[in-house]
């Protein structure tokens, strides 16, 4: 954790976050989804409601396949909510274009993924490059990979392809990609559900250490473990983002209605 909060610290010296003083960098309100329609319509999203301030990491802790993917993919425009508002650091996401949303999500997101989502083809520097090389990316970008890459400490496999390299450092490289145009947001799903024990906990102290420099980091996950490292825990079940009495009570409401649907035996 040390290690991970000295290397927040010198990324902050060197590329201050700008977002604006007082204002939450993510504010979400009201956000509903749902997939289908008519009878086989299913509620993923129920008027969902969260503020996330600078410098706080927030896990949403949920079981899989309860939707919270598609909770954070709203959260950073990859996908469009039926209802409801997105702010990421004062910019509206609902009615912007698709070219407007690309470059939000390219200036002020980051994106950590389970899956790693590098670029076979690529070294694991090169992928890091791509994002900074991207049209509209901030200038500086090629020493920030530069930087990013030797201060998580895979400088010396960044030339080598993916599947050369260990779980841990393909997260690492990943991370670095997300953080290489700057984001004020960090948006991470199920980042440490590929990887091994050891590996998993120095990619969550990354994370954790991330907010020493100002950025916001969500972190949707299934793992207890893992939402520990949290300021805040949510808890995510029946679509609905909530504290924890009252996701044991919506469990077991749903449990219950499982059950008095289920055919007699």
């Amino acid at each position: 954790m040390a290690a991970a909060r000295t290397l927040a610290a010198e990324q902050s010296t060197a590329h201050p976050v700008a977002a604006r003083p007082g204002a939450p960098v993510l504010h979400a309100c009201g956000i509903s989804k749902r997939v289908g329609d008519g009878r086989a319509a299913r509620h993923i999203l129920r008027d969902v409601d969260l503020q996330v301030q600078r410098g706080e990491m927030v896990a949403v802790l949920g079981r899989s396949g309860s939707g919270k993917s598609t909770l954070l993919n709203v959260l950073g425009g990859l996908d469009r909510p039926d209802g409801g508002s997105v702010h990421v650091d004062g910019q509206p996401l609902a009615g912007a274009s698709e070219r407007a949303l690309a470059r939000i999500r390219l200036r002020k997101l980051g994106f950590v993924f389970q899956s790693f989502q590098l670029i076979e083809e690529l070294t694991g520097a090169e992928n890091v490059l791509l994002a900074a090389r991207l049209p509209g990316a901030p200038p500086g970008g090629c020493a920030r990979a530069a930087s990013l890459i030797e201060r998580l400490g895979v400088s010396a496999v960044a030339d080598r392809a993916p599947h050369e390299l260990s779980g841990g450092e393909q997260q690492r490289f990943a991370i670095a990609r997300a953080l290489v145009n700057d984001p004020v947001l960090v948006l991470a799903d199920e980042a440490t559900g590929s990887l091994d024990a050891s590996s998993g906990t120095a990619v969550l102290e990354l994370l954790r250490g991330l907010t020493d420099e100002g950025r916001a980091v969500v972190l949707v996950t299934h793992e207890a473990q893992a939402a520990a490292v949290a300021d805040r825990v949510l808890h995510f079940a029946d679509g609905r983002l909530l504290a924890e009495g009252r996701a044991r009570a919506v469990v077991a409401r749903a449990g219950a209605r499982a059950a008095s649907a289920r055919p007699p035996l």
